[in-house]
Order: C-alpha cells, then sequence, then structure tokens
C-alpha cells in the first residue's frame, strides 16, 4: 500500500527537500501545500496517511493546521518539521494533536525511524 502524504510549508525549497527525504525512504509523491490555509483545503479526512506540516507559516499555522485536521481527522498521523524546539513548543504541538516531532535539519534516516514508528503500512 502506498503512503499518501501531505506536505505542508511556506518554503518551496523546504518542501523539495521534504519530498526528497520522502522519496529517499521510499514515498515516491507527496501534495504540497505552500500555507497553512492550503494544508487545511486539500486536507481531506481518509485520503492522507501523514501530514508533515511546518509550523510558521502564513495564513495558518502549523498549530493552527494539526488542530483542524485532529478535528477532521483523528487518526491520521501529523508530524511537525520544525526549527522550533523548545520545550515548551514540543508540549504545545503534543497537547494540539501532533503525532510526532522532527526537528530541521533532519536526515532521511531519521524521518524512516518516525515513520516506521507510526505507519504500520510502511513497515
Amino acid at each position: 500500500m502506498a503512503v499518501r502524504v501531505l506536505v505542508a510549508d511556506d518554503s518551496s525549497t523546504m518542501r523539495k527537500i521534504i519530498i526528497r527525504n520522502l522519496q529517499a525512504v521510499g514515498i515516491p509523491s507527496a501534495v504540497e501545500a505552500a500555507d497553512g490555509n492550503e494544508a487545511i483545503q486539500v486536507f481531506v479526512p481518509g485520503q492522507f496517511d501523514l501530514v508533515l506540516t511546518d509550523w510558521n507559516m502564513p495564513g495558518k499555522t502549523g498549530l493552527e493546521v494539526i488542530k483542524e485536521i485532529r478535528a477532521k481527522d483523528p487518526k491520521v498521523t501529523i508530524m511537525m518539521i520544525t526549527t522550533e524546539a523548545e520545550k515548551s513548543r514540543v508540549i504545545e504541538a503534543i497537547q494540539a494533536g501532533v503525532s510526532d516531532y522532527l526537528v530541521k535539519p533532519f536526515t532521511s534516516e531519521t524521518l524512516r525511524e518516525k515513520l516506521e514508528k507510526h505507519l504500520a503500512a510502511f513497515v
């Protein structure tokens, strides 16, 4: 089964890096969203296995994206990919419903470990 992924980041360069890392671990493609508003518009419950979102984006922040997606789909795996690594921010994201946290910069190996932890289809 192919893993269906939504990547939300306002940096097109970062989206490319994330997608390259996904391809390196065996996920050939992803739907891209250029900001939080677009992520919410594109997200349909049951159509994605994984949402990767940045924290700092125009429109809606990653935290708002997590809360809105979590309200629509309590089961989807949501991973925050961000430079925001302070403990208070991590706790805030966990309380909002994030499944895991990936701090930039990250390696494809770190991404693979997180995916194996959360996605049964990936293992």
